[in-house]
């Protein structure tokens, strides 16, 4: 008994980074739920990456309610960008399940690695610089039909991977929508929500979800962007883009370094 109730703790405790990195930035929860059950509850990589959609989905309903109250979140934004992701994720879940362990692992360290260095190449924009808002306001058919592909590509990452897809939702927003910078993060975690339903379906297909765990986890992803919303309304970007940068790029490193010396069939 006692074992099960520390093992509880545990997964609660494990998702409050997730939550509070995600509710911080509005990007990046998904990067520490993979690694975290692959390499410390022992799960499959399959399984875990269809858990880690329904706890980055979970923490980001979480946040969107919380932005949308203060009016920071673009609906019809969100959906123009989810319907064409929903689509991208379901694909995405079958073709995890098609790749290799290592493979796939390898695969998500390359991704931490260009997605931290997409965030770092706009950080100037992620910081809050605003400007004139296009398709958050007019809204007209070309952005319809940029959202939709943009959904697509990220749709198909979000299910593949099992990550949120913010790290390029809020820069797509921001640079090629206009956005400002809280909208963005706001809209950001509407559309993770909507389109990892998608990649949630798809896993389901193939396999099952370890329902008691996902729950904890996403108790504790939910705590976590309850704090991580308000740090990040009072710590400065730049020390906040600092500690993700840190977190994203180690993590990367270690599984591809881990997982290439395993496919090479090298003992450690």
């Amino acid at each position: 008994m006692s074992m099960m109730i520390a093992s509880a703790w545990l997964a609660i405790l494990s998702g409050i980074p997730i939550g509070l990195q995600l509710g911080a930035t509005g990007t990046g929860g998904g990067i520490l739920a993979v690694p975290m059950m692959v390499y410390i509850a022992g799960i499959p990589v399959q399984q875990a990456t269809a858990m880690s959609l329904v706890i980055v989905a979970g923490s980001a309903l979480f946040g969107s309610w919380d932005y949308g109250r203060a009016g920071l979140v673009k609906g019809k934004a969100a959906l123009a960008f989810s319907w064409a992701g929903i689509l991208g994720s379901w694909v995405g879940a079958y073709g995890n399940v098609l790749a290799q362990r290592e493979m796939l692992l390898i695969l998500f360290g390359i991704m931490l690695l260009l997605s931290r260095s997409l965030v770092t190449r706009h950080s100037h924009i992620l910081a809050g610089t605003q400007q004139e808002e296009y398709c958050g306001t007019r809204f007209p058919r070309t952005c319809w039909i940029k959202m939709a592909g943009l959904g697509l590509v990220i749709g198909a990452l979000n299910g593949f991977f099992g990550v949120g897809g913010g790290f390029m939702i809020v820069p797509a927003l921001t640079l090629i929508l206009g956005f400002p910078s809280r909208i963005a993060i706001g809209t950001s975690l509407t559309i993770i929500t909507l389109i990892s339903v998608g990649g949630i379906l798809g896993h389901l297909q193939f396999g099952k979800i370890d329902a008691p765990l996902t729950g904890l986890v996403v108790l504790g992803g939910a705590t976590g962007m309850f704090f991580g919303m308000r740090l990040g309304a009072v710590m400065s970007t730049s020390a906040m883009n600092r500690v993700t940068a840190a977190i994203t790029v180690g993590v990367a490193l270690g599984l591809i370094v881990l997982n290439t010396v395993k496919l090479l069939g090298v003992q450690l």
